[in-house]
């Protein structure tokens, strides 16, 4: 990152203004999840417009809500997923998008654009970065040692039996730290609507949990990567393209360690995370040039190529490494499509309720 403080001392005091206006118009500070962005998008995005990025991860959707909601994040781009952008949206949080200051929206998938739009209605305030499903992945020779040939890998049985998850515990089960995603999951487990505010049906979704609870090594919504990769965790509930990093990294490290992602054939959440400008940036103009930049083809596309997961952009499909867009996890067929749902976007005051049942499946108690 370059530093433009040092330099101001040696000029003149009137300079001094005018230096300061023209740095800060030079900064950009981004807010994203981890490992989410290829190796060296940031440098590309400095080099060819001077501006210098301050670039910090989050894991959560949770962490990143509570710092905008607390006002004043001191970021001018960050990147929610859709079932928070709408509340978030209704609440002030970001303002709207310049599109003339846009001229990459054109590469965007128009029926993406549709179906994110009902949570940001004309797409006025967010740009969709990368979307993908919450499922298992999992190292196929350790599960099958533990349940054998037929272990229900294709099925949320294979967590939410407490037999199956007391014979995994062994080898390491990890489940995404985040309320608002797992407890949607035990509620369609169950046969309930994944948006569901019955107290009851929260109350059965808790306890799922809980029966199995014992079984869990941890809950994290980015450990598991490295986890699933190195062969310390059997099986881990997590993002798609998360998944699909850890098979990469476990191949790079010669293939000892399997890794494979399963859609449960009972249906998965899906979810689409959205390039957005909190309403207090500072940066507004260096926002807009990074949103376009990231719209580039060539760009998303590599990005894609780095962590997996599916891009909203129709022009960087053709760049997308063919082994990457011919992977069911990454870019599922059609049948499997039709059996995912999207996170719900739940009202402020009952996300609070889940998150307090979620500390309680947390701490086991």
């Amino acid at each position: 990152m370059k530093s433009f403080g040092r330099t101001l001392l040696a000029v003149s005091f009137l300079g001094v203004f005018g230096t300061i206006a023209q740095a800060n118009d030079k900064v950009l500070r981004v807010y994203n999840w981890s490992d989410y962005i290829a190796p060296d998008t940031v440098r590309k995005f400095e080099d060819e417009t001077g501006i210098s990025v301050v670039y910090d991860v989050f894991d959560s959707n949770e962490t990143l809500e509570a710092r905008l909601l607390a006002g004043k994040s001191g970021y001018d781009i960050v990147v929610p997923s859709n079932s928070f952008l709408a509340k978030q949206i209704k609440a002030g949080v970001y303002q709207p998008l310049d599109k003339s200051k846009l001229p990459n929206w054109k590469n965007l998938n128009t029926t993406l654009l549709n179906n994110v739009a009902a949570s940001d209605p004309g797409n006025a305030h967010a740009v969709p970065y990368m979307w993908g499903s919450i499922g298992i992945g999992f190292n196929p020779d350790k599960v099958r040692q533990a349940l054998g040939a037929d272990a229900p890998v294709n099925s949320w049985d294979l967590l939410f039996k407490p037999e199956n998850a007391a014979k995994l515990k062994s080898c390491g089960i990890s489940f995404l730290d985040s309320a608002t995603e797992m407890l949607p999951l035990a509620l369609h487990y169950l046969g309930y609507p994944v948006n569901s505010q019955d107290p009851q049906h929260l109350a059965k979704a808790q306890e799922l949990f809980m029966k199995i609870r014992p079984s869990v090594a941890y809950f994290h919504s980015s450990k598991y990567i490295s986890d699933l990769a190195n062969g310390n965790l059997c099986v881990a509930v997590g993002y798609s393209g998360d998944v699909v990093q850890a098979k990469a990294r476990a191949e790079e490290a010669g293939g000892m360690v399997k890794v494979e992602y399963s859609i449960p054939k009972e249906g998965a959440g899906s979810f689409y995370d959205m390039v957005a400008i909190p309403h207090d940036a500072e940066h507004v103009e260096a926002a807009h040039q990074f949103i376009n930049f990231l719209l580039r083809p060539d760009i998303m596309a590599e990005i894609t190529n780095n962590v997996g997961y599916s891009n909203a952009n129709a022009a960087a499909t053709p760049l997308v490494d063919e082994a990457i867009r011919n992977d069911p996890g990454s870019y599922p067929p059609e049948p499997v499509l039709a059996t995912l749902y999207a996170i719900p976007d739940q009202p402020i005051s009952f996300a609070r309720v889940m998150t307090r049942d979620w500390t309680r499946v947390k701490l086991g108690k």
